[in-house]
């Protein structure tokens, strides 16, 4: 895949970092996956009956889990672009963050049913129901893994993308693991390889899953995003003509992909510089990638000093 993310900082993008539009492309990704996901559901729930198959059914009902999450990721990234108003302010950009944390506790609950039907099969061991499940499986393994792909590009950059993405690559390691396990038990009939199986997928989903709901509760708490380096920004921002201290300096995610700061810069004697401003917000969207500036100017004035400024070490 060609990497875009510098193409717009040719011609001067009032947004700076191409990372912004990413959510755009996958306008196609996001109605292919719910259009595939839709229709296996619908399938494997009419096998499921026909062939009187319990684990058909709650892989349906399973990957309707999935339809959903995509839904989430979606209509996220649709809300993400809505123009502020005088009640929202920011517009809704932190629908995405909302999103992306719902996915990642989707993802997680889908986990703790896949272990409790484990061990309560590793109790009652059943037989495997086989060829049926086995083609089903293998339609999930292609579907999911399309969907995933779809979005593989986009989730480094946008934690709700990457939230559709683990969503369907765990579903494909699932199908995957149905597979594997009805095999193998076709071949040694030995029926706990089954539940067995489903424990070693739950874990891996877990593990990947961790980071999305970690990094989601951060962006829902106002965390610096992981991908900001706070210290060069203060290092720059100290380093600013006529600047002898920089204070109240906070950096948050307005949506996944969009990032805010304020700072308060102290530059006795020097009047206001609207060249200096404009320069600086550029600077921080192109080096930094933040695409929300504000900066407020005083000349610490020692009669007025700031109530945000840290107390004087006595």
């Amino acid at each position: 895949m060609p990497d875009h993310s510098h193409a717009s900082h040719a011609h001067h993008h009032p947004h700076g970092h191409s990372h912004n539009h990413a959510p755009a492309d996958f306008n196609r990704a996001f109605a292919i996956g719910v259009a595939l996901n839709t229709a296996f559901v619908v399938v494997e729930a009419i096998y499921g009956f026909l062939a009187n198959s319990l684990a058909l059914l709650a892989d349906a009902g399973h990957n309707l889990g999935d339809v959903l999450g995509l839904l989430l990721a979606w209509g996220a990234a649709a809300l993400v672009k809505r123009r502020p108003t005088a009640r929202h302010t920011y517009g809704l950009k932190r629908s995405s963050i909302l999103a992306s944390l719902a996915n990642a506790i989707l993802l997680l609950v889908a986990v703790g049913m896949i272990v409790w039907e484990a061990v309560h099969r590793f109790g009652q061991p059943e037989p495997v129901a086989e060829t049926t499940v086995l083609w089903v499986a293998g339609i999930g393994i292609v579907i999911n893994t399309v969907t995933a792909l779809m979005f593989l590009r986009g989730g480094k950059s946008d934690i709700n993308i990457r939230g559709a993405f683990l969503h369907m690559a765990a579903d494909a390691a699932v199908s995957l693991g149905v597979v594997i396990a009805a095999l193998a038990v076709m071949t040694t009939g030995w029926l706990w390889l089954d539940p067995a199986v489903s424990i070693a997928i739950a874990i891996v989903i877990m593990l990947s899953t961790w980071s999305l709901l970690t990094a989601s509760i951060n962006l829902a708490l106002d965390a610096v995003p992981e991908t900001i380096d706070r210290q060069a920004i203060e290092v720059y921002l100290a380093s600013l003509p006529g600047v002898t201290e920089v204070h109240d300096l906070h950096i948050w995610g307005m949506s996944t992909t969009e990032v805010a700061l304020t700072a308060h810069l102290v530059r006795p004697d020097c009047p206001i510089d609207d060249g200096l401003l404009g320069r600086s917000a550029r600077e921080l969207s192109e080096r930094f990638g933040i695409v929300h500036s504000t900066i407020q100017i005083e000349s610490g004035d020692p009669d007025h000093p700031c109530r945000l400024a840290p107390a004087e070490v006595v």
